[in-house]
């Protein structure tokens, strides 16, 4: 599934002729492309797709949203290990490979 997710900025910078920012989603931070809305500041909600934020949240919006997604496992679906998600949702035991060896 592929969702979009309300994450708070961190930081923003230039990176090859591209607006790019750092967005924290409840914990996990990921790079993001700004391109959509140059405009965002430090500290300002996003809704970000597939690595583009395309919209402004308000605070209140974007927590409320982050919680129900935790709460739903979302996040983790999203976020986490997919090989362990997989794994979880087979039944079957997960070692990762650097364990395995």
């Amino acid at each position: 599934m592929c969702l979009a997710v309300p994450g708070r900025v961190i930081s923003i910078e230039e990176r090859d002729l591209t607006t790019m920012a750092e967005v924290d989603f409840g914990g996990v931070k990921k790079d993001v492309c700004l391109q959509y809305i140059p405009d965002i500041t430090i500290g300002e909600y996003v809704m970000v797709h597939v690595g583009f934020a395309i919209q402004r949240m308000d605070e209140e919006a974007a927590l409320e949203t982050l919680a129900n997604f935790e709460k739903l496992g979302i996040l983790e679906e999203e976020f986490g290990d997919g090989f362990a998600l997989a794994a979880r949702q087979a039944g079957e035991p997960y070692v990762p490979e650097e364990e395995s060896r």
